[in-house]
């Protein structure tokens, strides 16, 4: 756990560009990673753009900002990793891409390197069964966006040693998040409850119980939820939700887990979400109207 310097991210995206923020701000040398030097920018642009926002709010001083954004370097090669201590995989949700690259950073690493994947939903112990060291091997799903939102997810794995589940504990305890523990399961706690029930909102959307709007507002008003689902699976990603919605159906074999049609529809159009400016909501003007 002390032992811990350099912390690799592999994936400049939402997830990696904010495990990279809050992991140079605990202190850490970073080293982020992705295929392309846009998606670093990109990603450098973000964690550059959040930390300001915080500095406005007094959370940290422009100085403390400065020394953190120094401390994250970048790359496109995987090669950076080679002396990194923890790495922290946050690629796209699909299992063949992160077992490649499971298997590609094993290849660099030095034996001593613990390695964390950050899927919120696909088995740990399959992942960790790709690489030459499963017992160091351990799932830390943080949650969106990774700089607010308190919570990190720990999934054992079941070959992961108990040093490794420490280490990962003290990791967390240092990004100043609060752990709960999750069996290795289809899409562990949080995502088990969550996305179903966006799936449902979706399928309420596709039998016209309801407009966008008004399930979006029955739900905030209703409920008291901050946003409404269809606005929340927008902000995750509707290719994101189909595929733990995917993991679940496959992993548990209960219907109740069916993916609505509409949202593969919606995903196969490409419409899938903030990210690309366009799901359930089109985000391409001022305020952001219903797509359906």
């Amino acid at each position: 756990m002390t032992n811990l310097q350099t912390i690799g991210v592999i994936g400049a995206g939402q997830m990696g560009n904010g495990i990279a923020h809050v992991s140079a701000l605990a202190g850490y040398d970073v080293v982020m990673t992705d295929i392309s030097e846009d998606a670093l920018k990109h990603g450098m642009d973000a964690i550059e753009k959040n930390m300001a926002r915080q500095v406005s709010r007094e959370q940290f001083s422009v100085d403390e900002m400065k020394a953190a954004m120094g401390r994250i370097k970048t790359s496109t090669s995987i090669k950076a990793h080679e002396n990194d201590d923890l790495v922290v995989e946050a690629a796209t949700e699909k299992r063949e891409v992160k077992e490649q690259i499971f298997r590609s950073i094993c290849e660099i690493v030095p034996s001593r390197t613990y390695l964390a994947t950050n899927t919120s939903s696909i088995s740990i112990t399959r992942l960790a069964s790709t690489t030459d060291r499963p017992e160091k091997f351990i799932g830390m799903h943080f949650m969106n966006p990774v700089p607010l939102m308190k919570l990190m997810e720990v999934i054992r794995g079941l070959a992961t040693s108990q040093a490794t589940y420490e280490t990962a504990i003290g990791f967390a305890n240092r990004l100043e998040k609060t752990t709960t523990n999750a069996e290795d399961y289809p899409a562990f706690i949080v995502n088990r409850i969550l996305v179903p029930m966006i799936n449902e909102a979706v399928y309420t959307l596709y039998e016209g119980v309801g407009t966008v709007e008004s399930i979006d507002t029955a739900m905030r008003l209703g409920a008291n939820h901050p946003m409404g689902p269809l606005t929340l699976a927008d902000f995750i990603g509707l290719d994101t939700c189909l595929s733990i919605m995917q993991v679940l159906h496959d992993g548990l074999a209960d219907t109740k887990y069916r993916p609505c049609p509409l949202l593969v529809k919606y995903v196969e159009a490409g419409w899938v979400g903030r990210k690309v400016g366009k799901g359930f909501y089109d985000y391409s003007g001022d305020v952001p109207v219903p797509t359906r």
